[in-house]
């Protein structure tokens, strides 16, 4: 079973100087999968909520790149509340995790880098029916 401990906070390669900076992020390299889907969250309202929800087989990587908002991380047994707050630092979120993005700030920006591609069967919408999926796993 999948524990929010599993959830690593990455740090990404900074290249740059005053006059700005880059990272770059590698499939199977700066992260522990390949990429085949990537979607952005933005026009939250402050301080407004989004996800709750677990995937069954899908990893994801969440970055703040512009921004800031909170994780809130749950394995059924323990939770985990994570801020990301900086575009060369995401959070991996393997599959098992029942995640929120939370406390949006006003013009956030998520990137989400995603193993899988959109697979609505792949989703686990309501909780009950995740404490159910982790305990018969």
């Amino acid at each position: 079973m999948t524990k929010v401990y599993n959830c690593d906070v990455l740090q990404f390669p900074k290249v740059g100087d005053r006059n700005g900076h880059i990272t770059a992020i590698n499939n199977n390299e700066e992260i522990p999968f390949a990429v085949k889907r990537v979607f952005y969250l933005y026009d939250i309202p402050g301080g407004e909520s989004r996800g709750a929800y677990a995937h069954k087989e899908c990893h994801q990587l969440l970055i703040a790149i512009s921004g800031a908002f909170e994780l809130l991380l749950d394995d059924g047994l323990t939770k985990r509340q994570i801020q990301l707050n900086q575009p060369y630092i995401g959070l991996h979120i393997p599959p098992g995790i029942w995640a929120s993005e939370i406390n949006f700030s006003s013009g956030s920006v998520c990137l989400v880098l995603a193993s899988h591609e959109y697979d609505a069967e792949d989703y686990i919408r309501d909780y009950q029916e995740y404490l159910n999926y982790i305990h018969d796993s």
